[in-house]
């Protein structure tokens, strides 16, 4: 909402000035951002670079890796494999840190729940999500051995704290007179769930679920060698930094591309199939 600032000036004139806090922070922190990049590449050692030289390079490898892709070095029944893994580790974390989330979440929100344990949730939760999921599975790594199971356990840990703000959040902007009328005719907490909370989110919690699924799908790829977890993305590593094979790269780079597409259009056919108002 714009702010309307009164400002008197030496003649003892009233000057009215309207504007708005918030896009004057935002305008002042991407000022100070540009002039810092801009600062930074001031500061940068360009000794030995010759840009038109590199500008070429680098035109020449991205045609390659992307208008001449091809398998060198493992099968398309192989590609297919190592897809399914990297699907694999996303779709287990997914799945077990949306039904741990979603009970949690009803504890957390603060229209079904008791403050304490709302606020208490809340700041665990918060704790979690602060720290990034590649920092979660490179710790379960340590903790836990390199491995699937290092990579589903950090992408779990940071799933059920992503989707308990999600979930939590689209809980509380259920109508509160529907749930003071089911609580008036005597409804308990759970039928209060089943008949108000879960129809009217329904379509919230399958949009945040797969949300949280494509970037389960990234960190599977990512960490596909980082945390020894396997699939696509160990297929990538060896790839690019142990074969240097820019055509294989530029495949499996269509393939990851090929799959974030199909489960963007099941999750837009899902939506519209079984939560169309």
């Amino acid at each position: 909402m714009d702010s309307v600032y009164l400002k008197r000036d030496k003649a003892g004139r009233i000057n009215i000035k309207a504007g708005n806090r918030v896009n004057s922070v935002i305008n002042w922190t991407v000022l100070s951002l540009t002039l810092l990049t801009v600062t930074a590449f001031l500061f940068f050692d360009y000794t030995g670079l010759e840009i038109g030289r590199a500008i070429m390079e680098t035109a020449v490898n991205l045609r390659t890796m992307f208008l001449q892709p091809s398998l060198n070095h493992f099968s398309w029944g192989e590609a297919l494999f190592q897809v399914g893994v990297t699907i694999s580790l996303a779709v287990i974390a997914t799945i077990l840190g949306a039904v741990i989330a979603f009970f949690l979440a009803l504890w957390s929100a603060v229209n079904l729940a008791n403050k304490w344990v709302s606020k208490s949730i809340k700041i665990f939760v918060a704790f979690i999500r602060a720290v990034p999921t590649v920092l979660w599975v490179l710790i379960f790594a340590i903790a836990a051995g390199l491995g699937s199971e290092a990579a589903i356990l950090g992408m779990l840990f940071h799933s059920i704290a992503y989707l308990v703000k999600a979930f939590s959040e689209a809980f509380e902007e259920v109508d509160k007179g529907m749930l003071e009328a089911l609580r008036s005719t005597g409804s308990g907490w759970w039928h209060t769930i089943v008949h108000a909370v879960l129809p009217s989110t329904s379509t919230y919690l399958l949009s945040w679920t797969f949300l949280r699924f494509e970037i389960n799908f990234s960190v599977a790829v990512a960490m596909g060698a980082a945390a020894g977890a396997g699939g696509i993305g160990f297929e990538l590593f060896m790839a690019s930094g142990f074969y240097f094979d820019l055509r294989e790269v530029g495949f499996i780079t269509y393939a990851i591309l090929l799959v974030a597409i199909v489960l963007e259009v099941a999750s837009t056919h899902l939506k519209k199939r079984y939560f169309s108002s």
